[in-house]
């Protein structure tokens, strides 16, 4: 049977985009999300071209079914913990608990859940690997972050522990931290759909980061040989140089 990669948040951008890089790597992926439409589309896509999917609805922050997707897989390779997300720009001062609570809940709680339960796959597998997809956001502040940043520094810390509470096991802990990404859906979602809000975020910036850019980092740290382990790596536009460092023509 061919290596099992599990992919969450696979729906859209970084998730379905690394989907794809995978399969055609030659994995057989489990494409996990809320959305059961969109993974089943996206199956259609990557069966069409000869790859092994696997379509499993899911919520990261439902533990009983994160319990009950673990005990359907036969088998587990990869795991690339990618479902996350941002809710609004507030200040500190005004920001809702409420948004700060989901945030902690699919940014760090969700990594914890899947992570958890795959883990006895993964070291049965004898050599497994996991990635977190965090963010820029988990390495350093910025004004109007502060419960993005606060969920993405708590991803950061599982990866981190985790690589040491692993040591001397079969498997590699990654953590892949993008800066901007432009994808159909993440700014649009932090900012409730506000169309305006979410194309601010990008103006002036030549080339963001794609879905695809991202999936190819995690393809290439996933597919280096079983000892080489890339502890993190951080990934941005040319136009960034740091969080509140971006570089707008015009």
């Amino acid at each position: 049977m061919s290596r099992t990669a599990v992919v969450t948040g696979a729906s859209s951008g970084i998730g379905a985009a690394t989907a794809r890089r995978l399969a055609e790597a030659g994995y057989r992926v489990v494409l996990a999300a809320r959305r059961a439409d969109r993974i089943e589309s996206l199956a259609a896509e990557l069966r069409g071209r000869g790859a092994d999917v696997v379509v499993q609805p899911l919520d990261v922050t439902d533990r009983a079914a994160v319990e009950a997707f673990a005990a359907s897989l036969d088998r587990v390779d990869v795991l690339v913990n990618n479902a996350g997300g941002a809710i609004g720009a507030d200040y500190v001062e005004q920001a809702g608990p409420d948004d700060w609570r989901a945030m902690y809940d699919v940014n760090v709680l969700g990594v914890l859940n899947v992570t958890q339960t795959l883990l006895p796959a993964l070291r049965t597998s004898g050599d497994g690997t996991v990635v977190v997809v965090s963010s820029t956001a988990g390495h350093g502040a910025y004004e109007g972050g502060g419960g993005y940043v606060a969920a993405k520094h708590g991803a950061h810390a599982i990866a981190a522990t985790l690589r040491l509470e692993l040591c001397g096991d079969p498997i590699r802990v990654i953590e892949i931290a993008p800066g901007m990404v432009r994808t159909d859906e993440f700014a649009l979602n932090r900012f409730g759909g506000d169309e305006s809000r979410a194309a601010a975020v990008y103006q002036g910036v030549a080339e963001p980061l794609t879905a695809d850019d991202v999936a190819d980092t995690i393809a290439w740290a996933v597919t280096r040989p079983s000892h080489v382990n890339i502890d993190l790596l951080v990934v941005r536009p040319r136009a960034q140089a740091a969080q509140h460092k971006v570089h707008r023509e015009g």
